[in-house]
């Protein structure tokens, strides 16, 4: 498994991890509150979150046979478009 981490820095940050997790519900595993959420992808992948008044710190686990660079696209993009007034948002991939 590959493992990438950033932490976002957002004031909306509990806004945008509901946003998301709202917006995959209907297609793969979510469970999520104000504070955490995570997302089970059909491919394997899981998207940890958690937000914090100042941060939205996101854990993207792809499995090896998944490209993760893709991955780590998919979700910044999505939250880019949650977060249009203040896009693009600085993710810190490591």
């Amino acid at each position: 498994m590959s493992v990438s981490v950033a932490r976002v820095p957002t004031q909306s940050a509990s806004r945008y991890l509901q946003q998301l997790a709202k917006h995959w519900s209907h297609k793969m595993t979510v469970v999520f509150s104000e504070e955490e959420g995570t997302i089970d992808f059909p491919n394997g992948a899981r998207l940890a979150m958690r937000a914090d008044s100042e941060t939205l710190d996101v854990e993207l686990t792809v499995p090896e046979t998944e490209d993760a660079g893709r991955m780590r696209e998919v979700v910044s993009s999505h939250l880019d478009r949650f977060a249009f007034r203040e896009a693009p948002l600085t993710f810190d991939w490591r």
